[in-house]
């Protein structure tokens, strides 16, 4: 019976939607570019990123995008076509949308001299995007996390050179959880560029325990990923020591909510726990971003109760088949306050992603 009760909220949801303007910011979509650079060093890695050919699929063209010689992901044009992109903004209710790179294009795992010149190139394919968009496309780029310094420079040229609103960076880089102390030093000058830090599951743990088919690393492995990330980033303090940094989840923060309130009392219990976390961990969990890409009106709603309403976005994972095809119709299903509605739908974007939108004011006055 709730089952059928969220299915009628949904529906309702989505009646009210349609009868609003498209108003939503989606700060959770990814690119993928059409081709990709030759490599220009001396010894290519084997995992260099190349794209093929596919066969169309309902008019849309498609392209096979290929690591270490195997199809990762097949992709349509939706992936680096902003005007394709923007044909499904309306149906969404979106009026803008966070673009950053697929995840797996991150490229930790090569040297930084390699990944350095393969992320500019998805930088800038990104800058082209946001052009043609007409300001309806706000980027976030990429940097090579692996080198600190090379990362902190390139996250100037993106936010400085190419005006994005911040960066992606992976739940962990080689296995390192982004809370290690040894990533301040970049979260430091992210702060600093009031650069927004958007957090994807990258390389899931637990894999080896997962039963199923491949997809199941999506669907089941990287909510516990990025939930492992976020708990990092609490009991490392990260915003004690960096309290102006604006970081946010996919995937509505994982596994959090459920660890938060064990986090909580192991804090009280655990003298060693009490002393590693600075501050209350439920205090600094609501200081962190989310988005909303949980499928379920009753977990937004427990999202909210957990971390409150002021910290979550709207997210889709678009153009990707596991996307939400209708976020703002989720997040109507899940609430009826109007505030609260536009506080997910857009306006937490917005102080999110806040360096876009100056630049925008800056642009129009």
């Amino acid at each position: 019976m709730a089952g059928q009760a969220d299915d009628g909220a949904m529906r309702q949801g989505e009646a009210r939607l349609r009868a609003r303007c498209a108003c939503g910011i989606d700060v959770h979509a990814h690119v993928v570019p059409e081709h990709f650079p030759p490599y220009l060093g001396r010894k290519m890695p084997a995992d260099w990123p190349a794209t093929a050919a596919a066969p169309a699929v309902n008019g849309l063209c498609h392209r096979h995008v290929m690591i270490s010689g195997r199809n990762y992901r097949t992709v349509s044009e939706k992936c680096w076509s902003a005007t394709r992109r923007l044909d499904d903004f309306a149906g969404m209710g979106l009026s803008q949308q966070a673009i950053s790179p697929m995840p797996e294009l991150l490229s930790y795992w090569m040297s930084a001299e390699d990944a350095g010149p393969l992320l500019r190139y998805l930088n800038e394919q990104i800058a082209a995007m946001v052009a043609e968009s007409g300001g309806r496309l706000i980027g976030m780029g990429a940097v090579p996390l692996q080198d600190i310094d090379k990362a902190i420079a390139e996250l100037r040229y993106v936010t400085q050179t190419l005006g994005f609103a911040g960066v992606e960076i992976g739940s962990n880089v080689n296995g390192t959880p982004i809370g290690d102390p040894r990533f301040l030093p970049f979260f430091e000058a992210c702060e600093a560029l009031d650069a927004a830090v958007f957090v994807h599951a990258l390389k899931p743990a637990g894999m080896d325990r997962l039963v199923g088919p491949a997809p199941l690393q999506q669907v089941l492995a990287y909510p516990t990923e990025v939930g492992l990330a976020a708990a990092s980033v609490i009991t490392g303090n990260l915003l004690v020591h960096r309290p102006r940094l604006r970081i946010a989840f996919s995937h509505g923060g994982g596994t959090l909510a459920s660890l938060l309130p064990r986090l909580h009392k192991g804090w009280g219990v655990f003298p060693a726990v009490r002393d590693q976390l600075q501050r209350d961990p439920i205090e600094q969990a609501r200081q962190l971003f989310y988005d909303t890409l949980v499928f379920d009106p009753l977990t937004l709603r427990h999202l909210a109760a957990q971390f409150g309403s002021s910290q979550l976005m709207a997210g889709t994972d678009y153009p990707f088949n596991f996307h939400d095809a209708a976020p703002l119709a989720h997040i109507e299903a899940a609430f009826d306050d109007v505030a609260t509605v536009a506080a997910l739908a857009h306006g937490n974007a917005r102080r999110f992603l806040a360096r876009a939108f100056t630049s925008l004011e800056k642009e129009t006055t």
